[in-house]
């Protein structure tokens, strides 16, 4: 399934839906046209657990093209926000996860030239996050070297501590596309926060696609464009730590809960690689995609303060 949140229109709570073609089915409203319970937020979703997952599944083989009258309305109709608008808490970010990304890094902004021996892990704050189509805040009194990075992002349905690499993919609820805009020159004494965790700079979405319908999340073509013209393209076979590497690693020294989030590096092409160094500016679009997930699209717009 691909899952969104949504808002009918503006004045509307966010809600769970199901997103199919060019429609959006509301899931709390199609279970009630059944007599079922089904959750109405994605997080709450996450937290009934597997059954209520199977359940909305079951549901839409039921209907199948012909959704109930007045569960669903039409995607341009709707209003999409990030699948978790806020996370419960900072999303993992991963650095230096794509082996031609170091070398890029280590020439463009001093960085080690050597493979990392483990997962190089960051963080960034709930309120970094926005939905596609909402801008990137670009405040000129804060950088002069706004840089994009197109991301697998995976969402955990269940976590704990010390998680067995070879089990880890069961604790995956599914993956989404996250752009991890990075200040390049807010990096202070090596701590990446700043550079990472600033408002806008974590844009997510625009569905969780269940784990059920991406079998090998190692397989996926992502690419990022600016102004229309490719910067990133790889896949996530390329991965340094793969992913059920990554959430072992994680939960190692920290526990993993339901809901959290995990944004698994980006492939080389980022703005500081490019020869000349290229930045975003207010006026440009970004575009990133993940296969078989879906695409973000965002403007860059001028935040600095008067």
């Amino acid at each position: 399934m691909k899952l969104v949140t949504y808002r009918p229109t503006i004045e509307d709570e966010a809600r769970l839906g199901i997103l199919q073609d060019d429609l959006i089915i509301d899931a709390e409203a199609l279970g009630e046209a059944d007599d079922l319970d089904i959750p109405d937020t994605m997080l709450s979703l996450i937290d009934a657990g597997r059954p209520a997952l199977q359940a909305l599944q079951e549901l839409l083989e039921q209907i199948g093209d012909t959704p109930p009258i007045h569960t669903s309305v039409p995607l341009s109709n709707a209003i999409l926000c990030a699948p978790i608008p806020r996370p419960r808490k900072n999303i993992w970010g991963i650095g230096l996860n794509y082996t031609e990304h170091v070398a890029e890094s280590a020439r463009a902004l001093d960085t080690s030239n050597d493979l990392p021996q483990k997962p190089v892990l960051f963080t960034k704050p709930p309120t970094a996050v926005i939905a596609t189509g909402e801008p990137i805040l670009h405040d000129s009194k804060m950088t002069q070297q706004l840089d994009w990075e197109v991301e697998l992002a995976v969402i955990m349905a269940s976590g704990g501590r010390h998680i067995e690499k070879e089990k880890a993919l069961s604790h995956v609820f599914g993956y989404s596309v996250m752009i991890d805009v990075s200040a390049r020159d807010n990096r202070r004494s090596g701590q990446w926060i700043f550079s990472k965790g600033q408002d806008s700079y974590a844009p997510f979405g625009p569905c969780i696609v269940t784990a059920d319908e991406i079998p090998d999340p190692h397989t996926l073509d992502l690419w990022l464009t600016k102004n229309g013209e490719e910067k990133q393209h790889s896949n996530t076979q390329f991965m340094l730590f793969n992913i059920p590497e990554l959430i072992a690693d994680i939960s190692t020294g920290m526990t993993i809960e339901p809901g959290d989030v995990i944004a698994t590096g980006t492939p080389a092409g980022v703005g500081a690689g490019q020869d000349p160094q290229e930045w975003m500016w207010p006026g440009d679009t970004i575009v990133a995609c993940v296969e078989g997930i879906g695409t973000l699209r965002h403007p860059v717009i001028d935040a600095t303060p008067d």
